[in-house]
């Protein structure tokens, strides 16, 4: 069914319930069709630019720091502020925006929480309509879940600050069409969560606040900057009410953090260390570079060269300019075994003290259970301090092209390759299956780390490498292990789960999306025509 909202020119293929009239009112409705109308055309032509830019790298060119905006990285600015409910971020935690996670990481011991359009979230429309409800009734704090065994969950007192992270320039919403094409889900996100909630935030000593994912270059943050000033102009609010903060988690984005910053400076806080997608960016921008091919995804740690120096030059590039540099994701999630657990609080420990050490603000977790241990690590390096923004890395040498782009050491197994395989096929069954956020093998994984899986193979293959025990890396080795991984995956989760749920149609799209000889860009794209 479609329909077209009156006086607007959107249409609608979903019929309007009760969840839909309480999220798309007439007036909410109107302010998204302003900023499709206004946004999508130059949206396009950031997307289509991503493409040329893409195609020069593919044809042998290297990323690198752009001559034409030196005098932006040369000269001295700051960015506009940080409001006071945001000076303090050392742990966050993430999550998609379902009503039990919703209030349960809100109530956890962190100061911030990431609620998720984008990554952990599988964008079906009942979850991108409910997670506009959960989120409103988070900020007017009447937020509460009943589960079935009758166990309440309702808000603590002094919850955790909220930041919503929209959807990326290049993922559509599909059920609301404008002039025949599905508009930008990002646009779609942000309109209905600044629309509804930007008056009790204000009114809670907060503010709208955003989370930018997948940025690619300085002209995507203006672009935010303009939808952020128009927003701020329709509703007679002073610059800069709107804070973003941008995760640099694509290879392009490292070379552009300067002027990121500068043409976003009325509203951006700060920029993320988006570690697991920035891995993936490596491998796909990269991805006709023999000499740059990554080995198993379990070796391509922080303390990896390539990625030391993403991480300091993160830091000394927003100190600099008096914006937060956050730390990256810790994905494990705590084992009911007590060894086990201490050796994941462990190797939690040990990668956020890199992170502190380094001169990080904050840190990502994706379990509350983690919450704990994170905070005693910066609560330790900060002493007194709510940030390390004192840490400007003065004496560090500079961070070159070269050392960004270095090829990373390790082997590449048979092992490691196995596990890829089981991993995003049980990652892609979730996410058609409209669950974006899963625990497995200890890991809460989501689309970020599905892609380093898949792509990693799908590079091995067009690149002809081997393993390290000599055994060539074919699309016919690849459809065998996914033939043998299967039947693992069908004794791990039992006949009953593995013949309930989609797991051979995500095999299907896990073998085109790795033996087809273009590499496709998401595979959320591909996923999205197989959700409802």
């Amino acid at each position: 069914m479609t329909q077209q909202m009156v006086g607007t020119e959107l249409t609608f293929t979903q019929a309007f319930g009760a969840a839909e009239r309480q999220v798309l009112t007439d007036d909410a409705v109107e302010f998204l069709t302003e900023l499709v109308s206004k946004f999508t055309p130059q949206r396009n032509k950031l997307l289509a630019a991503r493409s040329a830019w893409q195609a020069d790298i593919d044809r042998g060119a290297l990323p690198g720091f752009i001559s034409e905006t030196s005098s932006i990285r040369e000269s001295e600015w700051v960015i506009r502020g940080i409001p006071a409910d945001l000076r303090d971020r050392r742990v966050e935690i993430t999550g998609p925006v379902e009503r039990k996670m919703v209030i349960n990481a809100l109530n956890a011991n962190v100061k911030v929480f990431m609620a998720d359009f984008e990554d952990s979230l599988a964008p079906s429309w009942e979850k991108v309509i409910d997670g506009q409800i959960n989120l409103h009734d988070a900020v007017n704090g009447t937020i509460s879940y009943t589960n079935e065994a009758g166990k309440i969950y309702q808000l603590k007192p002094n919850p955790a600050v909220l930041i919503a992270r929209v959807r990326g320039l290049h993922l559509p919403e599909k059920h609301v069409q404008w002039h025949g094409e599905a508009i930008p889900g990002g646009l779609f996100d942000f309109a209905l969560y600044f629309f509804h909630n930007y008056r009790q935030l204000l009114a809670n000593g907060s503010g709208p606040y955003f989370y930018l994912p997948k940025t690619q270059s300085w002209q995507e943050a203006a672009w935010w900057s303009e939808v952020f000033s128009f927003a701020e102009d329709r509703f007679a609010l002073p610059r800069g009410t709107i804070k973003a903060t941008v995760l640099i988690e694509t290879l392009p984005a490292v070379f552009q953090m300067d002027e990121i910053l500068y043409h976003l400076r009325d509203h951006i806080v700060g920029l993320n260390c988006g570690r697991w997608d920035y891995i993936f960016s490596y491998i796909k921008t990269l991805k006709n570079h023999g000499d740059r091919v990554l080995p198993d995804r379990q070796s391509v740690t922080m303390n990896k060269p390539f990625l030391s120096a993403y991480s300091r030059l993160l830091i000394k590039t927003c100190h600099r300019r008096g914006a937060f540099a956050m730390g990256g994701m810790a994905a494990f999630i705590p084992s009911k075994e007590a060894e086990q657990n201490a050796v994941v609080l462990d190797k939690v420990r040990a990668d956020k003290q890199l992170e502190a050490d380094n001169g990080h603000d904050g840190t990502w977790v994706a379990h509350p259970g983690l919450a704990d241990t994170v905070m005693e690590v910066f609560n330790h390096a900060l002493g007194e301090r709510q940030n390390q923004l004192a840490v400007l890395r003065e004496n560090d040498a500079p961070i070159t092209a070269e050392q960004l782009l270095e090829p990373c050491e390790g082997e590449r197994t048979a092992a490691g390759m196995r596990a890829n395989i089981r991993v995003a096929v049980q990652y892609i069954e979730a996410w058609i299956s409209g669950n974006g956020c899963v625990p497995i093998y200890g890991l809460m994984e989501d689309a970020a780390t599905a892609e380093i899986s898949r792509t990693s193979i799908w590079q091995w293959i067009h690149h002809e490498k081997s393993l390290s025990d000599g055994l060539p890396v074919t699309k016919a080795l690849f459809c065998q292990m996914l033939k043998e991984e299967m039947s693992v995956i069908r004794d791990e989760v039992g006949e009953t789960r593995f013949n309930a749920g989609r797991y051979q149609e995500a095999a299907r799209l896990m073998e085109r999306i790795t033996t087809q000889d273009e590499l496709i860009d998401f595979l959320t794209l591909p996923g999205y025509e197989l959700l409802a």
